[in-house]
């Protein structure tokens, strides 16, 4: 696996719908960008943060908001538009140069598909680490598993609360952080 010393990892948090039934004339959105960096060579992970997004082709639904604990009130005091979060990715983590990583493809897909939207570059580079394949690898296992269930493989608790897209990369982190002892 071809990496830099510092991995960006993200975690994406979206609107969702019940059942996946997305109503009429609404699309999936970014609503968090959890994110944080791991140092390949202290071994330490950091700069981890929520960056809250202002959907743009959805609302956010009380399902969804039970699913993330994000609300349209928090949106509404803490977000930005995707644009401006790719920017500030961009100039906080220096995205463009080094590796980064999400547990699945989910992630990146969604990335690549809002900026193609809206029309902008992709803040990240084109070097991507599926954590959730490299787990499987690593484990020898032929079946993919959960963000949760491969921490408890792992004998790892989860820290935080789950589908917090900040602790949800910081976990993420911590399993790439083993695989690439």
């Amino acid at each position: 696996m071809k990496t830099t010393n510092e991995i960006i990892i993200i975690d994406l948090e979206a609107t969702c719908w019940e059942n996946d039934r997305i109503p009429a004339g609404q699309k999936t959105d970014i609503i968090e960008i959890g994110i944080c960096e791991l140092n390949r060579i202290t071994r330490e992970i950091s700069k981890k943060q929520s960056i809250y997004i202002i959907p743009e082709r959805s609302r956010i639904n009380k399902f969804c908001t039970e699913l993330t604990g994000i609300t349209p009130q928090l949106i509404e005091e803490k977000g930005i538009y995707f644009e401006e979060a790719c920017e500030k990715i961009k100039d906080e983590y220096h995205s463009a140069q080094l590796t980064w990583a999400g547990f699945g493809n989910f992630d990146k897909e969604q990335i690549m598909e809002q900026c193609d939207y809206l029309g902008i570059e992709n803040p990240f580079s084109e070097n991507y680490i599926n954590i959730m394949y490299q787990f499987k690898k690593y484990n020898g296992l032929f079946k993919m598993m959960g963000l949760k269930r491969a921490l408890h493989f792992m004998n790892m608790d989860f820290e935080g609360n789950h589908h917090s897209g900040a602790d949800d990369a910081y976990n993420a982190a911590r399993i790439l952080r083993e695989i690439l002892r």
